[in-house]
């Protein structure tokens, strides 16, 4: 039920901002009222959601200043943990960074549909988690999951060219490779540009599609 949930808000079937209305969602995934009880607070932990007194639950929002601040929030926490993690982890922390991405690799990222691959998604996921493995502060990993979370509600603003996912994986392989040679600064810079790149992609998708919507 949860990870049903997660799917659709990340891939947008859910929008942002839209409500998360007790009826609705039991219709949709045919899960009682103490199911969704349980279910969407975990959301809101996770950053995928908010809760206010009245007004129920709704897919957390999006905003260009929202995506600007969180950008900058993970740049500072995650190169800081993988930092850590590269000065910290062992030989078997380097195999499991090897076969992360040799899994994410080997999947692809688009349905024919164009939907996002969810067995690719969670390769993806695994990926970043596992370069922060590492770390011994259990709490600044924590931080950077929550953050790279919410920061997947903003795919609803990607364009999904071949050109892009391209260097999205060149990307991945780099930051791979530099974290398995211990290159700390070559990895922190490379994981700071991976994570700049893609907000400038998805800021130049939302603005030609406020420029599409204008009327003539």
């Amino acid at each position: 039920m949860l990870t049903a949930l997660r799917e659709d808000i990340l891939n947008g079937r859910l929008a942002p901002g839209s409500t998360l209305g007790f009826a609705e969602l039991s219709a949709r995934y045919d899960a009682s009222t103490g199911v969704l009880r349980e279910a969407l607070p975990r959301l809101v932990e996770q950053g995928l959601a908010t809760a206010q007194p009245q007004l129920g639950y709704r897919v957390v929002e999006v905003s260009v200043t929202d995506l600007e601040h969180l950008t900058e929030a993970r740049v500072a926490i995650e190169t800081q943990v993988l930092a850590q993690s590269i000065r910290a982890a062992d030989l078997d922390w380097e195999a499991s960074v090897v076969a992360a991405h040799y899994r994410l690799t080997q999947l692809s990222t688009l349905h024919a549909d164009g939907a996002m691959n969810a067995d690719w998604m969670e390769a993806h996921r695994r990926f970043h988690r596992v370069l922060l493995d590492g770390c011994p502060n259990a709490r600044l990993r924590e931080v950077a999951d929550r953050l790279r979370d919410v920061s997947e509600v903003y795919r609803c603003w990607s364009v999904r060219s071949t050109e892009q996912l391209r260097m999205r994986d060149a990307e991945h392989a780099e930051i791979a490779r530099l974290s398995v040679e211990r290159d700390v600064e070559g990895a922190r810079q490379a994981l700071a540009d991976h994570i700049t790149r893609t907000t400038e992609v998805l800021l130049e998708a939302q603005h030609r599609a406020t420029a599409d919507s204008r009327p003539e």
